[in-house]
């Protein structure tokens, strides 16, 4: 098992460093629009842009800009570890700025991702239990609904009726436990968690009803069964272990995904995360802040896969590390 984590440590290096390359080629190289104008702001003219590019290092050759890049990344800048610049809009450090909205980002993916399992999982196990039922019916019409109900929808429908009518939810925001107590942060996130967790309930409802019907008909389900085994011992221990395989993969994917930021969410709620700090800094073509926003987003999936391996081995007995 440890060798096995090892390579794949080793693996998530070389990814990383393509993705490195990848995004300074495509934010630095390929950009229409040459990267030192936008820091030189309006009307610069050519001897600004020029001695701009020299304190930018882009009158170097692209290999040892990459370099730079990279090595800044792995040890540091004058801004701390890891080495992501300047902002081109602010002038503030780029770590600066991912650090203090991945906080946001983090308390609103981690607290949705635990209430979508919560809602999902419970509601396809048990139209998958019960095929045709009522249950199945009321479940998979939950999950057809939130499919289909765009994001923004729902975040405004939820604002109106619990905070605007009923007055039981917090409005907007984000009020860090540091200066306003687990109470307060807690009751304004509780909508964005459940907005933003319906959509992927629905998904992982309809996902683990298809895998444990078609797991509940394999052969070992039958044995097991005829071998005395009781039936809620054979859909947790035999049926739901090997249903949640897959289900785990894309967990870590969504997850993951999610580190980039719930840019609708964020929005609809005015929680200042990365998904609005990345907007903002495509709309102000700010390049730095937009290749640490990719570069967090890549770090978190590729993080997640190697998490998703290793909890395979645990969910399905078939599967050996060698």
């Amino acid at each position: 098992m440890w060798r096995y984590i090892v390579r794949r440590l080793v693996w998530v290096v070389f990814v990383l460093l393509f993705i490195t390359l990848l995004t300074y080629v495509l934010f630095y190289v390929m950009p229409p629009t040459d990267p030192s104008i936008l820091f030189a702001g309006k009307h610069p003219t050519p001897q600004v842009i020029a001695q701009v590019r020299k304190n930018l290092g882009l009158d170097r050759p692209f290999v040892v800009q990459y370099f730079l890049y990279l090595k800044h990344i792995v040890v540091g800048d004058q801004y701390g570890w890891p080495g992501l610049g300047f902002s081109f809009t602010t002038g503030k450090a780029v770590r600066s700025l991912i650090m203090e909205k991945l906080a946001v980002t983090f308390a609103l993916s981690l607290g949705a991702s635990i209430v979508w399992l919560l809602i999902g999982v419970p509601i396809g196990i048990i139209s998958a239990i019960k095929p045709g039922s009522v249950y199945d019916r009321v479940g998979m019409g939950f999950a057809l609904f939130f499919v289909s109900a765009p994001v923004f929808w729902v975040g405004l429908m939820f604002l109106w009726i619990f905070w605007s009518k009923l007055h039981i939810a917090a409005g907007t925001g984000y009020y860090p436990i540091s200066q306003y107590g687990v109470f307060t942060w807690a009751n304004h996130m509780i909508m964005p968690w459940v907005v933003l967790a319906l959509v992927f309930a629905a998904f992982y409802a309809r996902m683990v009803r298809g895998n444990l019907i078609e797991t509940m008909s394999e052969d070992y389900i039958r044995t097991a069964r005829a071998k005395g085994i009781s039936e809620r011992r054979v859909i947790v221990k035999h049926g739901l272990r090997a249903a949640l395989t897959p289900v785990v993969t894309m967990f870590g994917i969504d997850f993951g995904l999610l580190f980039g930021g719930a840019i609708i969410t964020e929005t609809v709620f005015n929680l200042q995360g990365l998904g609005l700090l990345s907007v903002q800094s495509v709309n102000n073509g700010d390049l730095p802040v937009i290749v640490a926003i990719t570069l967090v987003a890549s770090f978190a999936v590729t993080f997640m896969n190697l998490v998703v391996d290793i909890v395979y081995a645990y969910l399905d007995p078939r599967v050996r590390y060698t």
